[in-house]
């Protein structure tokens, strides 16, 4: 088993694989241009600063070829004195223009890297669950914190270092050329030399810089599945296994870090061995010159330093390329992800749902199913009608697609045909936060988050009163067990609700449905995890609160749902029979052989 394998990928990940083994550029770069160019302001400013410090050094070698050239007799010994006075003024703007550039570029770098995290992490926020049926949280977050970290190195350094020496490159080319024509044509000859490098080079540093990221997201992804299943892995002794599976994925990763590695060493040396052996060939020439009289030792000498400034910038370039090579993979992943359409989306113009909520809820030949299992129909010309204010149990076998109504009702998903309307409006056809806005859900399986116990029971409604979020967590008997801990709703339950049992858990579930106070409730196994006596307390809050909702009730336990108005029996997509629990234990069938191995009647 691969890392791949093991951890999984997106889609968007597997169908543009090929695609990307064919893209060497850096555009995927140019798809977070705009979020570089809402700081036009700062970037002047650091540009003003780059310019600054380049000029500065810039300068010092005409200094240092006037001294050489005036000498270093007594009778020039004001001369001297001057020249180094400017020397120390020149570098104490070096000092200035090169803080208030690493300043200014290191804020843009984090500021741009804020910005990016945000714009994804919102953008996954919006991806239907769908996209999350296919892609693993592990590799996706792998994405939001590694490869934005890659950018903020880019923005934060790689580009103020490229810029510097670009200007530092251009700079010393025009100097060169100032101070000696022959000598700096011959310079010009020799850059394509040291730029062939760079492109071939580049192009393979940059195909193993996305594989590296690829393997370190894989392993990423397997490490964070392995700890949310901890207990499951220790449970059934798969320790060794996992850690083996673990340790594979990331020699994986290192051998594909190394390879990035090796891959821009070459380019470095390549870069720095022609770059600096035609300095030298140059430069032997120019001492010829020198010896024959055709140039001074002055000139000769502030040709070298402009020399040496070229090639260094040249050597910084050549690694700067294998950084931004490596920030191009990393946009690369960023883009697909920005990139990738929800499939549920609000419509161009939404149909407004009507301003009395009434709850009710029909589907009209309904087919659907998953886009994992495109083959395998879940629902299959399904048809129901709820009215408002009506209490409508949903029973049938596991995988008789009881669930998968909820799922439509929300619109996570789309059908493949038919309409599933609410209040009369296709929630196709309305605004995704209207129609939820409608909804209460208590899911099969409760979802907690690492906050307090009060946080967790408000993040239904945001705006609630203290009143009544603790009249909520009465109704739902979650007062109850809070009062026994240290500090009672305010209590901290850790992450996904490990300090609480699988009941208290529920429970605080439900107090966040009744603290929704929503025309529409969905009750999806909601008391699955009670004990008969807190189940007790908590139909009796139910009935209090269904009398003046709708609400549909997925159950297995049979005896939750009996006092229903209505209870549906669902098999294979398609509603098998309906009416009360006197009606369905008359007609026989699979309602009445599911309560017979229940009731034992």
């Amino acid at each position: 088993m691969t890392a791949g394998e093991a951890a999984g990928t997106p889609s968007s990940d597997r169908a543009g694989s090929s695609q990307r083994a064919k893209s060497r550029s850096l555009k995927p770069l140019s798809r977070l241009m705009p979020f570089l160019f809402r700081y036009r302001t700062q970037m002047l400013v650091a540009g003003v600063f780059l310019v600054l410090a380049a000029a500065s050094t810039l300068v010092v070698p005409v200094a240092v070829r006037r001294v050489i050239d005036n000498g270093f007799s007594g009778e020039n010994a004001a001369f001297v004195d001057q020249y180094f006075s400017v020397m120390l003024l020149v570098v104490a703007l070096l000092a200035v223009s090169s803080a208030g550039r690493y300043y200014f570029v290191t804020w843009i770098g984090e500021r741009v890297t804020a910005d990016v995290r945000d714009a994804v992490f919102s953008h996954l926020l919006k991806l239907s669950p769908g996209f999350y049926d296919e892609a693993q949280s592990g590799e996706v977050l792998a994405r939001l914190t590694a490869d934005t970290t890659q950018v903020k190195n880019v923005f934060g350094s790689t580009v103020s270092v490229a810029l510097r020496n670009v200007v530092m490159l251009a700079g010393a080319i025009g100097m060169l050329v100032f101070t000696s024509l022959k000598l700096s044509g011959m310079v010009l000859l020799v850059i394509p030399l040291i730029v062939l490098p760079m492109v071939i080079f580049g192009r393979k540093v940059r195909a193993l810089s996305r594989k590296a990221q690829d393997t370190l997201a894989a392993s990423a992804a397997l490490a964070q599945e392995s700890l949310y299943s901890v207990q499951a892995v220790q449970a059934f002794g798969q320790e060794p296994r996992i850690g083996q599976q673990f340790n594979q994925a990331t020699e994986e990763a290192f051998t594909a870090a190394a390879d990035r590695a090796r891959g821009r060493a070459m380019l470095t040396a390549a870069i720095i061995f022609l770059a600096f052996g035609a300095i030298i060939g140059i430069l032997w020439y120019g001492a010829q010159e020198v010896l024959s009289g055709a140039m001074t030792p002055g000139t000769l000498g502030q040709f070298l330093l402009y020399a040496a400034f070229a090639a260094g910038a040249m050597g910084s370039l050549s690694e700067v390329w294998g950084e931004l090579q490596l920030a191009a993979g990393a946009a690369e992943r960023l883009s697909e992800l920005l990139d990738t359409a929800p499939d549920i989306a609000d419509p161009a113009v939404p149909v407004a749902m009507p301003e009395a909520a009434l709850g009710s809820v029909a589907f009209r030949n309904v087919r659907f199913a998953y886009p994992t299992r495109p083959d395998e129909p879940v629902l299959d010309g399904f048809n129901l009608d709820v009215k408002p204010g009506e209490t409508v149990a949903i029973v049938g076998p596991s995988g008789a697609g009881k669930s998968t109504l909820f799922g439509l009702i929300l619109r996570f998903y789309d059908p493949r045909a038919g309409a599933v309307r609410v209040d009369g409006v296709n929630v196709a056809d309305a605004a995704l936060a209207e129609l939820r806005a409608r909804i209460a859900l208590v899911p099969q399986d409760t979802v907690i988050f690492s906050a307090s116990i009060f946080e967790n029971i408000r993040f239904s409604r945001p705006d609630a009163t203290r009143e009544e979020i603790e009249e909520a967590a009465r109704l739902a008997r979650v007062d109850e067990f809070a009062a026994r801990l240290p500090r009672g709703l305010n209590t901290h339950v850790g992450e996904r609700g490990v300090t609480l049992s699988g009941g208290q858990r529920q429970r605080v579930a439900i107090a966040r449905a009744v603290l929704r106070d929503a025309p529409l409730l969905l009750l999806d196994e909601a008391t699955s995890a009670l004990d008969a006596e807190s189940e007790r307390y908590v139909q009796a809050a139910f009935e209090d609160l269904m009398k003046q909702r709708t609400t549909l009730v997925i159950a297995h336990r049979l005896a939750t749902v009996r006092n229903a108005d209505r209870i549906v029996v669902l098999d294979a997509g398609k509603v098998v029979a309906e009416g009360s629990h006197a009606q369905l234990m008359k007609k026989g069938g699979l309602y009445a052989r599911l309560a017979k191995l229940q009731f034992n009647e």
